[in-house]
């Protein structure tokens, strides 16, 4: 199996101990409802979390929750409330939007606020080893003090100007981060340098350090993470605990757009998971993510959308015809067409594609290459039972890979109703014609199956 990384920006063998991988991949910072950008990244990681685990891996799933952050102060402000009031209810919203999409393999969910001394040791080992410097305004990372800054970007130490680096006169330089925040406002808590609260970058390797140590295997995110988040990460874990490198593949989702446009509130293109969900089956959205590779940038529509719907509807349309072929009594006993080869080289196809860095529209297309020969040979009753069992062990397969519906269950109580109600119309019509005899039979042998109607 090949995985791209990004620090090598090429493709390289997945290579673990005993099969075994820590992954950790940044979550939200809960302050407002989750957006389709979020439930792009994470749809992504969930079905790459499934097929490592199909391929015989062991993986422990680790995320964050920042739970305090400006974002979650400012906000909590504007509305009157706690800040961590806030931040768990959003935080309870975010967990609930990603089983309704049925992301379901992350083994854990860290909060920022219930690793504070987590975070507070590591700074305070960044400041012994002489990485961190304490202020007036909190304590700071001294970027000159690590060479190799900007690793993964590929950028240097000037392009920080650009970044969110608060301006603040008692830093030794403005491209110095913050690792600790003091105010006597709360929420803040207590620590060797006075009260305050963490930065944006220590939370995630204090973290990611408590579980997993100083170095791991995959660590995940969205693109715009790289820099300055991802490259303080690195720099804050290696200069902590003098180890390199800290994770052995970097992976990272492209942006998602709206109609051609960065998604913000300002355009008016903001969608949340939840309003999303008000128009598409949760299975419509992750097959529109897994239509495209998840490096590369997704252009969100209603008219994509409604072609993820219809594609999606075909091939459990097709798995339809498979399932109820399997109650044909008149198979063949041999297959009288190639439908066993065509299952061999579809397998051959996808699990190809998803051994190349998890490229799942390959791996959609093949699925739509294979069901499209099978609506040719299952109404000609061309294919034996022994070899629809096997098609339907691989439908099931891929289903459990991808995370949504490939063969759809009959809902049985929906069709007994509707059939009871057709009864019903029926025999109130034959009672009408006063034809008593047969309209009583109804009767009875409904009552038979403990199914009792009233004349009125």
């Amino acid at each position: 199996m090949n995985v791209y990384s990004t620090m090598s920006r090429q493709k390289e063998p997945l290579k673990v101990e005993n099969n075994k991988i820590k992954l950790f991949v940044c979550g939200p910072t809960v302050y407002d409802y989750s957006h389709i950008g979020h439930a792009r990244t994470y749809i992504s990681f969930d079905v790459i979390v499934r097929y490592l685990k199909h391929e015989g891996y062991s993986v422990f799933y680790l995320q964050n929750i920042t739970d305090i952050d400006d974002k979650i102060i400012n906000r909590a402000k504007e509305r009157g409330e706690d800040p961590l009031e806030l931040a768990h209810k959003f935080e309870a919203e975010y967990i609930k939007d990603m089983e309704t999409l049925n992301v379901k393999n992350v083994n854990f969910y860290a909060r920022a606020t219930e690793h504070m001394q987590e975070i507070i040791d590591q700074i305070q080992d960044l400041i012994d080893k002489g990485y961190a410097y304490d202020t007036p305004t909190g304590v700071y990372f001294d970027v000159s003090k690590f060479e190799s800054f900007g690793k993964l970007s590929n950028r240097n130490l000037d392009d920080l100007q650009n970044t969110r680096i608060e301006v603040d006169t008692s830093k030794k330089d403005p491209k110095d981060f913050a690792l600790w925040k003091k105010q006597d406002e709360g929420p803040y808590w207590d620590s060797p340098w006075g009260n305050g609260r963490p930065g944006w970058h220590i939370e995630d390797t204090a973290i990611t350090e408590s579980y997993f140590g100083p170095q791991y295997d995959i660590h995940g995110g969205g693109l715009d993470l790289i820099f300055p988040h991802h490259d303080a990460e690195i720099a804050q874990m290696e200069a902590a605990s003098g180890k390199e490198p800290l994770v052995q593949y970097w992976m990272h989702t492209g942006f998602l757009n709206v109609r051609g446009e960065k998604m913000s509130k300002s355009l008016g293109n903001f969608i949340t998971i939840k309003e999303l969900l008000k128009d598409y089956e949760p299975d419509v959205y992750r097959f529109f993510v897994l239509s495209t590779h998840y490096r590369s940038p997704i252009d969100f529509s209603d008219d994509i959308l409604k072609q993820a719907e219809n594609s999606l509807k075909r091939i459990q349309n097709t798995a339809k015809l498979v399932v109820a072929q399997q109650e044909n009594d008149n198979l063949p006993q041999d297959d009288e067409c190639s439908i066993i080869d065509d299952l061999e080289s579809f397998r051959s196809e996808f699990f190809d594609a998803m051994n190349n860095d998890f490229n799942t529209p390959i791996a959609l297309s093949s699925l739509f290459d294979f069901t499209h020969k099978l609506n040719k040979v299952i109404a000609d009753n061309q294919v034996s039972a022994e070899s629809l069992a096997l098609i339907v062990d691989t439908l099931k397969e891929v289903e459990s890979i991808f995370g949504f519906t490939i063969i759809v269950e009959d809902d049985a109580s929906e069709s007994s109703d509707e059939l009871l109600n057709i009864l019903t119309d029926v025999r109130s019509q034959l009672r009408a014609d006063k034809n008593w005899d047969l309209a009583d039979k109804i009767r009875d042998d409904l009552a038979a199956l403990d199914i009792n109607l009233e004349d009125k």
